[in-house]
């Protein structure tokens, strides 16, 4: 008996020994896990054929852009027409003799005045104004070559706060100064080769006139806008202005020399709105 009850006090002391170390080998309990909803993009993504929607802005892929992406078009309207001549055209002036190998090509005579078969060209037709939604200044710049000592375009549009690019294709030296109405704005060498120069656009409804003077006859002009929508016309003087939202609009066309016109347009969504304008030998005279 003595033996006995020895042993179950020492199993029961024993046990009593063993409770507190299974307590600490248990894992204290936790909480489940919460799980946090997928932000609206990867829940899309998810979707079955989410992969091919399309989506109305697309990824930029130029790395200035800080935003990643560029605006749709602000709405579906558009301004569409040509710019025409009438009258004799003035005659085109004689270029200064040339000299310098690397301008060979280049043309003979003052390109201020272009007309073909009654077609204005180099005429910068643009909406004039801000306009409500439209897209933002382009991160990319706008790209003004020299080839054959002459500037490529002529006549531009440029969002204001967008730059501009000038470029050297020719293998001798130039020097690009611009110039917004009287007052000087930048003056840049470019070597044979050189690096590119970028230059800011002035602000909106100035214009940059640019000249070289290594090479006197070369000019061109960069004309700033408030907003994207502007062409320049081309040898048929025919333009187009695209994504306009619904409304009415002062519309501009500007030429180097001639001067300007301007008209109201009224613009509905999916319905082109036509607009004509017509310099003269007149507006030529006015301009002496």
């Amino acid at each position: 008996m003595t033996l006995r009850t020895l042993g179950l006090s020492m199993l029961g002391a024993a046990g009593l020994l063993a409770l507190p170390a299974c307590k600490k080998e248990e894992a204290p309990a936790t909480p489940p896990p919460t799980t946090q909803a997928p932000p609206p993009s990867a829940a899309r993504a998810t979707e079955p054929g989410a992969e091919h929607a399309a989506t109305p802005i697309q990824a930029d892929k130029d790395p200035g852009n800080e935003q990643g992406k560029v605006a749709a078009p602000a709405g579906n309207g558009a301004v569409k027409g040509t710019v025409t001549f009438t009258g004799t055209p003035p005659a085109a002036a004689d270029l200064p003799p040339n000299t310098d190998p690397a301008c060979e090509g280049r043309g003979s005579k003052e390109e201020a005045v272009l007309v073909k078969d009654g077609k204005l060209q180099n005429v910068l037709v643009r909406v004039k104004g801000t306009v409500a939604g439209a897209p933002a200044a382009p991160s990319a710049p706008v790209v003004v070559d020299q080839t054959k000592c002459t500037y490529v375009p002529r006549v531009q549009g440029a969002v204001a706060g967008q730059s501009v690019v000038f470029k050297n294709s020719d293998g001798t030296l130039h020097n690009v100064r611009g110039v917004v109405g009287t007052k000087a704005a930048f003056n840049v060498a470019q070597p044979p080769s050189g690096a590119p120069v970028q230059k800011p656009v002035p602000p909106a409804d100035d214009v940059l006139k640019l000249k070289c003077d290594v090479h006197p006859w070369m000019t061109a002009f960069v004309v700033s806008n408030p907003n994207p929508y502007f062409a320049t016309t081309g040898a048929d003087g025919a333009f187009a202005l695209q994504g306009l939202p619904a409304g009415t609009y002062t519309v501009e066309a500007w030429h180097e020399t001639l001067g300007t016109k301007t008209t109201e347009v009224t613009v509905k969504d999916g319905a082109p709105a036509e607009v004509s304008f017509a310099f003269s030998s007149e507006d030529t005279s006015a301009k002496k």
